[in-house]
């Protein structure tokens, strides 16, 4: 099987401060020094929110390095993932759930109209950097479908009016992702 890492055209500035340093070693400390690898998930989100939300192949192998293993073995759980970002994202990122029971419900028809209403596609950003739309898996919360997570919260039962006042609300900054 030939492995092939998505390649994008986006300089990130890699910014490994004494701080994340720190941090990124107390994370590899809760591990035996022979699992270092066990670290490499919450390593991989500490990298990621210190810069920018997404992970450049630089800073993979950056992180590869750090933990002591090969770059490939990064690369692979970050594609894997859909909580890690391999190219620059919006601001707001709407991340529908995909799976069966919101499907049932209608959250393609959601995620397509929110790219309607943004003029995007699936999987890209707005022009302004505001927005990104994409499909995830579950997110567990079936019982509130068609949803998507927004930040940290969780937007149920959506319809298209509940679109348009998110992103209202989202252009406004009255939405916080925190």
């Amino acid at each position: 099987m030939i492995y092939k890492m998505e390649s994008v055209n986006h300089k990130q500035v890699i910014n490994f401060t004494p701080e994340l340093l720190a941090r990124i070693s107390e994370l590899i400390g809760h591990y035996p020094s022979d699992k270092r690898k066990s670290a490499l998930l919450p390593v991989l989100h500490e990298v990621q929110d210190a810069h920018d939300n997404w992970l450049s192949i630089e800073l993979m192998d950056k992180v590869a390095e750090i933990i002591g293993i090969k770059p490939v073995e990064v690369y692979e759980v970050v594609s894997f993932y859909t909580m890690f970002n391999r190219k620059p994202i919006g601001k707001y990122m709407f991340e529908f759930c995909m799976t069966s029971p919101c499907c049932l419900r209608g959250a393609e028809d959601m995620l397509e109209y929110t790219c309607d209403k943004l003029g995007i596609q699936k999987g890209e950003t707005t022009p302004d950097g505001n927005f990104t739309v994409v499909g995830v898996e579950c997110l567990g919360a079936c019982g509130y479908a068609p949803m998507l997570q927004l930040g940290d919260s969780y937007q149920e039962h959506l319809t298209k009016e509940k679109i348009d006042q998110l992103i209202t609300d989202c252009k406004d900054n009255k939405i916080s992702l925190h």
